[in-house]
């Protein structure tokens, strides 16, 4: 399944493409770009996603000047790794347009399961440590936990995460990941860790695992 060639939905300001669930009721699945990303980046990982979830990508809102688009204000020294307070503003907007969506799409966002690429897993983090009844399931790809999140380390008790990094990754250094797994079960988190020969990419084997992960009740 290519991308879609048609323009992408639009609602609120936001941008952003869905795959509908086959069956119903539906479950939401949020995939969340990287940096630079666009609400195609993640359309790889939606097309393969169970038919039961409906698959909802949208576009980070603010532009990058390197292109595409970026879960932070882009200000001066804004190239290192974002943390939980620069990620909120785009984690509460979210949330917003999500509750704003779910009457017109007839799809329930009261509990929903996250996916997130690079800085979208670090956004995929901020909404379960800031809004932890809302998310059940999360898989961070190539991602970090954002700096600022131990002020709310209680509400990862339980969940389930999905961990994939590269050890070639040249972008988030895998040892980031590495120290975020144990931080998490720390946590009380329950996390499956797959790591591979990649770089700042899912290799083959993780996305088995992240396929199985999603797959189970």
């Amino acid at each position: 399944m290519p991308i879609p060639t048609e323009p992408a939905e639009q609602m609120n300001g936001w941008t952003y493409r869905l795959r509908p669930a086959s069956s119903h009721p539906a479950r939401l699945m949020l995939m969340l770009h990287g940096w630079t990303g666009t609400e195609n980046s993640m359309w790889f990982f939606a097309r393969n996603m169970q038919e039961r979830y409906a698959v909802l990508l949208p576009r980070a809102p603010h532009p990058d000047p390197e292109g595409g688009y970026t879960w932070r204000l882009v200000s001066p020294g804004s190239r290192s790794l974002p943390g939980l307070e620069e990620l909120r503003p785009a984690a509460e907007a979210l949330l917003r347009f999500l509750d704003d969506w779910s009457p017109l799409s007839g799809v329930n966002v009261d509990l929903f399961d996250v996916t997130g690429f690079s800085q979208g897993a670090a956004l995929a983090y901020t909404l379960a440590v800031l809004f932890p009844r809302r998310v059940e399931r999360l898989a961070a790809l190539s991602g970090f936990l954002p700096a600022g999140w131990e002020a709310h380390v209680e509400g990862m008790k339980g969940k389930r995460i999905f961990i994939s990094h590269g050890r070639a990754d040249e972008i988030v250094p895998v040892d980031l990941a590495r120290r975020d797994r144990v931080r998490l079960e720390q946590a009380g988190a329950s996390v499956v860790y797959c790591e591979s020969e990649a770089g700042h990419k899912v290799g083959k084997e993780c996305i088995k695992g992240m396929d199985s992960f999603f797959n189970i009740g």
